[in-house]
């Protein structure tokens, strides 16, 4: 398994049952940033506890893989991914908020570090929470910490923050939900480009989930891409996160 495929545990997400998706509407007259931020966060929801299954395919300008992912969240501490292909597991993921870890059966590897070789891998400075916002289909940053342009672009209400001029962040929105359906991190000057598009929404528990998304990572190195499908969720059950690396592995180092 190659680089770009482990990281992709890392990257995985929540699932759904039910494939009907969420009522979406047009975005039209004008909206503030304010009304846009507020209307979109009050989906947010509390939890303790996600336990996930998915479906995932990731594509490199040299790989492509299809596999499953056990995933389970715990709130702000821990997310735990176990990869498998042909029902066998063949590599697992610990997040948590100071560091990454994985190891994979196939090469025999295993890997312990912080946020910045996957942050390189995806153009974006990211951490615990920018991750855990990635997979809940929340936008990365607080969107409250800062200045935006509204306008609305295919339909959709989009957020041009005003803050960074190094980095262009976009977020876009649809009107009835105030769901996120996409978001776009454009470093020009080092030729980098993260987008996450959210194709649907569906309601879970009364709690509003991404159906399916992907996510497409370009720079001078390459262009990566992840595309999920959910399949189940389980909210606030108790669950263990066991993680141990298997005797015999050798430690790898990733360049930044």
């Amino acid at each position: 398994m190659k680089k770009g495929i482990i990281f992709l545990m890392v990257l995985l997400v929540v699932s759904c049952k039910a494939k009907k998706t969420l009522a979406e509407s047009d975005a039209s007259g004008n909206v503030s940033a304010t009304t846009i931020i507020n209307n979109n966060y009050n989906n947010k929801f509390d939890f303790s506890t996600l336990y996930i299954k998915a479906n995932v395919k990731y594509k490199d300008d040299k790989n492509a893989q299809s596999v499953t992912a056990d995933i389970k969240i715990k709130n702000n501490e821990q997310i735990l991914v176990s990869v498998r292909f042909l029902g066998f597991t063949v590599a697992k993921a610990l997040i948590t908020p100071t560091e990454v870890k994985y190891y994979e059966k196939i090469s025999g590897n295993y890997f312990e570090g912080n946020y910045a070789a996957l942050s390189n891998w995806l153009g974006t400075d990211l951490d615990y929470n920018k991750v855990q916002n990635l997979l809940l289909g929340y936008a990365i940053d607080d969107l409250k910490n800062s200045k935006y342009d509204v306008s609305i672009v295919e339909k959709l209400f989009k957020l041009t923050d005003k803050k960074n001029q190094k980095t262009q962040k976009n977020f876009y929105f649809e009107a009835k939900n105030f769901t996120l359906k996409k978001q776009e991190i454009v470093q020009e000057a080092e030729s980098r480009r993260l987008q996450i598009d959210y194709n649907d929404y569906n309601k879970v528990e009364d709690k509003i989930f991404p159906l399916t998304y992907k996510i497409e990572a370009r720079q001078n190195t390459g262009r990566n891409t992840i595309d999920i499908e959910y399949k189940n969720i389980t909210i606030n059950e108790d669950l263990t996160f066991p993680y141990s690396v298997p005797d015999g592995y050798d430690r790898i180092y990733i360049d930044k």
